[in-house]
Parts: structure tokens; C-alpha cells; sequence
């Protein structure tokens, strides 16, 4: 089997390299319906936690990884379905949430671990952001399933963005006690449950994670990052310049 090949070549790579620790493994079920909620610090969070695991994990990610064309395009696809990740079309906002719910409800439904980052997309800054609650607490009712809320530590700092060679260190994993929203159950249609849950679970792992929690989404932060740079970039602008003026 693909993701058992995967398992051993990679997870064990990773684990003599790195060295990984973990704390709360004994939290994740030897079987059955789980979901791992995490916090987003670099690319190689999904390929981490897995390997600390003895169950598959299955994580969600852009189609366009098993989609390029030419054998590295290929090769790339081979390597995200052997690390168990399940391709979801971003194409267009409201469609690629509800693929991502559809398809965790359909790991869940199988008994298996569904790993998920209410976070939406990996922190600018290390800090931890607004869990965005569509897909996390709507997965969890529809399945009834356990949240496991999980911390990484310190991968941002193997590979920041634009570094090409990872630096050694030991990253950290802290998986916290499971967290039952049953009492919740049929009231998936209402958005201020759905605010409950998201927010009870970063608030989990806030108190594992100890980082700083900033009450915006990630994604705007980004974006405002991406428009001070560039307003950076241009020597500052005018004074009468409007405001977003600058955003591409």
C-alpha cells in the first residue's frame, strides 16, 4: 500500500532527522473516528504529525499538488496521496469549503483520523489567528466525532518561507484531551454554535500552543502584510494616497 510505503520512508525519516517530541499521544483512540484540530505554523505540519502517530492521519490539500503536469507534477501526486492527503479543488471559496467537509466527513465515516487547521492556511507570524468555523465544527457534528485539539511548536523555524535548506531542530507536538460537542448535535444551522465550537477549540490550543492569539484570520492578516510590504516597497506612498490604493 502507497501510504504504507509512505509511512515508513517518510515518517521515519523525519522522526531519525528531526527527532520530533510529543506530548498527549495517548489522547488519539487506537481506532475510530477522530478529529486532529491544529494549529498551522509551515508546510511540513502534515507530514509531522503523522509521523508521531501510529493511526493514518488524512489531511486536505490544494488539487493543484495533483494536478501539474510533467513527471515532477507526478511524482508530486504520488508523494501527497502516499502521505495521505486528499486533493480538494480551491477553485472557487464557498466550493472548496464545502469539498472540505464533504470530504472529512467521508474520512470520518470510515473510522479513520481527519487532521484539519481551523486556521484556514498557515500563520504570517507564528501567532495564532481566528479559527474560521465553517468547515471544523461543521465536520464535527455532522460526525458526532471527538476534536482533538493539537499544537505544533516550532516547525515555522526548519524552513521559514523562502529558505530552500531546512535547519535541524526538534519540533514539538502536543495533542490536548478530546473535546465532546454532542450537546450540540443538530444545531449545525446555526452560526453562532458553529462560532462556539470553532473559538472553544482555539482556545484548547492556545493554552497548548502558548502562542499569542490575535482575533483577526489569517488571511488578512496576510494580506495586510503583503500591503505594507508593498507600500514599503514604493517608498512609503503619498500622504493624499486613499487607503488600499496600493493593493494589487
Amino acid at each position: 500500500m502507497l501510504y504504507g510505503a509512505m509511512k515508513v520512508s517518510v515518517g521515519a525519516g523525519l522522526k531519525v532527522v528531526f527527532r520530533p517530541w510529543v506530548e498527549g499521544k495517548e489522547h488519539v483512540p487506537a481506532e475510530g473516528p477522530a478529529i486532529l484540530a491544529s494549529n498551522h505554523l509551515s508546510f511540513s505540519d502534515s507530514f509531522f504529525l503523522p509521523a508521531v502517530l501510529d493511526r493514518k492521519v488524512t489531511f486536505i490539500a490544494k488539487a493543484e499538488y495533483f494536478t501539474s503536469p510533467g513527471v515532477k507534477g507526478r511524482l508530486t501526486a504520488a508523494f501527497f496521496r502516499g502521505v495521505g492527503q486528499l486533493p480538494v479543488d480551491r477553485s472557487g471559496a464557498r466550493g472548496a469549503g464545502e469539498a472540505a467537509i464533504r470530504s472529512g466527513i467521508a474520512v470520518l465515516e470510515r473510522g479513520e483520523l481527519f487532521g484539519i487547521y481551523p486556521e484556514g492556511t498557515r500563520s504570517p507570524d507564528g501567532r495564532l489567528y481566528r479559527g474560521k468555523p465553517g468547515g471544523l465544527a461543521r465536520v464535527a457534528l455532522a460526525t458526532g466525532a471527538p476534536v482533538l485539539p493539537v499544537a505544533m511548536i516550532d516547525t515555522e523555524k526548519i524552513q521559514p518561507p523562502g529558505k530552500v535548506v531546512p535547519k535541524l531542530m526538534r519540533p514539538g507536538i502536543r495533542i490536548g484531551a478530546p473535546l465532546d460537542f454532542s450537546r450540540y448535535q443538530g444545531m449545525e444551522g446555526d452560526r453562532f454554535i458553529l462560532r462556539s465550537i470553532t473559538d472553544e477549540v482555539m482556545y484548547a490550543i492556545m493554552k497548548l500552543s502558548g502562542q499569542e492569539y490575535v482575533d483577526i484570520y489569517a488571511t488578512a492578516a496576510k494580506r495586510m502584510l503583503a500591503d505594507e510590504a508593498k507600500r514599503a516597497d514604493e517608498g512609503g506612498g503619498s500622504e493624499g494616497e486613499p487607503e488600499g490604493a496600493s493593493k494589487g
